[in-house]
């Protein structure tokens, strides 16, 4: 199989180009046969095409998302992938265009390479060596979706419309094998905002996504008393542009990096609104937890540190409504925490900031799989026996389709000790970890589907 997949690298090199072209952004859209947009149908027309060319069975279930199958029997061995991406664009500070792949250093550059393109096509060429060069006795399907970055619709839609894997993994992760991941949560915080003698005009941070960490967050200003404008200036981290003799425009820039990893970026919405501190509960929120990324200070003590690690908080989303500020605070919570110790804490928070209100807006439960099952000990001794390391299974922030399954699992494909690039700018997949990743999915599938 190793050697089959050597042959293939050329033509996955150019197959994950292919996909990466598509500027898969989930849009939601509600329409027929497109409910996720058109570049989301035709990225999942062309892979599903591929299968197909691979001699696999193919399914587009209503375009939420599809599948490619082969094998016969009972049982089905689930590889669960997505095709959306995260939004990308050269000005963000991309070294090449994020929707073209670039090649260079061994390494494949362009969005969604790590995240979830690039496994796709890793594991949609381990199912061809494994049909090509072993037997099976059950099925494997790869399933395909859509809206994995936003509200996991299409996979939900599978669930209620197709069959149920019996046992699988997700290629979106980390090696050598997740065993535990977060439970997610987005809770949303308002409160009246006014700054003195203004009038807020507007207030953007773009399109960013939930689940990353702002880079750029906008707001405009109408002065009451043009002589206030001088009041206004640059700082290192928020650029003060004067519009005209009495509105303001201030723009801070920040670094993305996923919601899992706040510590990674620079949270955009945070520098502007210590910018404007006199006017809003900073300090209280920092305090509380709000603002304090890596400490547990939003339950206290041990209860929001377990094996999982600590909860952590990204706040994502910033508007202006009805004079009242909101904030969309993406929380990882810890495997042990209960969401409704959540709900306990902003009751809390509320008391300590009159006027505050809260909303629970989302949420995704953990996942967590015995570190002793068959599962996680097959998957973690195939990745060691595969590379000759003697990695332990581990526990993420980050949240995949491993959890919208029974006896699921997520397994690769960022390697341990390698920076996690999913949401980055330069996302990238080395070609060596790309050919490694396969053989790797290939052993798994056929130990799996023996």
């Amino acid at each position: 199989m190793k050697d089959y997949i050597d042959s293939k690298k050329d033509e996955m090199i150019e197959e994950l180009k292919n996909i990466v072209a598509f500027k898969s952004i989930s849009e939601e859209t509600g329409v027929e046969g497109a409910p996720f947009g058109e570049e989301c149908k035709k990225v999942l027309e062309y892979v599903l095409d591929l299968g197909k060319r691979l001699g696999f069975r193919t399914k587009n279930i209503d375009g939420y998302c599809g599948y490619i199958e082969f094998g016969e029997g009972e049982e089905l061995v689930g590889i669960i992938g997505h095709l959306d991406v995260v939004p990308a664009n050269i000005e963000d500070g991309w070294t090449s265009n994020p929707f073209e792949l670039d090649q260079r250093d061994g390494k494949l550059y362009g969005r969604g390479t790590i995240d979830d393109k690039g496994p796709v096509i890793a594991s949609l060429y381990a199912m061809k060596a494994v049909y090509e060069k072993m037997k099976v006795s059950k099925r494997v399907r790869l399933i395909l979706g859509l809206n994995e970055e936003k509200n996991w619709k299409c996979i939900n839609y599978y669930k209620q419309n197709e069959e149920i894997p019996t046992i699988g993994f997700s290629p979106d992760a980390d090696f050598p094998c997740i065993y535990a991941e977060k439970g997610i949560i987005t809770v949303r915080l308002e409160h009246e905002f006014e700054i003195e003698n203004c009038q807020i005009l507007e207030v953007s941070t773009g399109n960013n996504p939930i689940n990353v960490v702002p880079k750029y967050c906008m707001i405009r200003l109408k002065l009451n008393n043009p002589d206030d404008i001088d009041k206004f200036q640059n700082r290192d981290d928020v650029h003060v542009e004067k519009i005209s003799k009495d509105t303001v425009r201030l723009v801070s820039y920040g670094k993305a990096s996923h919601s899992a990893h706040p510590t990674m970026g620079e949270n955009a919405i945070v520098k502007l609104l210590r910018y404007l501190k006199p006017n809003f509960y900073i300090d209280e929120l920092e305090e509380n937890g709000v603002f304090d990324l890596e400490s547990p200070k939003y339950l206290g003590g041990d209860r929001t540190t377990d094996e999982s690690g600590v909860l952590t908080s990204n706040i994502a989303i910033l508007k202006y409504e009805d004079g009242k500020l909101k904030l969309y605070t993406n929380l990882r919570v810890p495997v042990n925490t209960n969401f409704d110790e959540i709900d306990r804490y902003c009751e809390i928070l509320k008391e300590k900031i009159p006027g505050l209100e809260y909303g629970m807006e989302y949420s995704n439960n953990k996942l967590y799989v015995d570190k002793d099952s068959y599962l996680v000990k097959t998957l973690t001794n195939i990745f060691n026996e595969e590379t000759g390391l003697n990695e332990e299974p581990i526990a993420i922030g980050g949240g995949t389709y491993a959890r919208a399954f029974k006896n699921c699992v997520s397994f690769g494909m960022t390697m341990p000790g390698e920076p996690d690039m999913c949401h980055q700018v330069d996302e990238f997949v080395k070609v060596d970890n790309l050919l490694l990743s396969s053989k790797i999915y290939a052993t798994a599938i056929y130990k799996l589907a023996k």
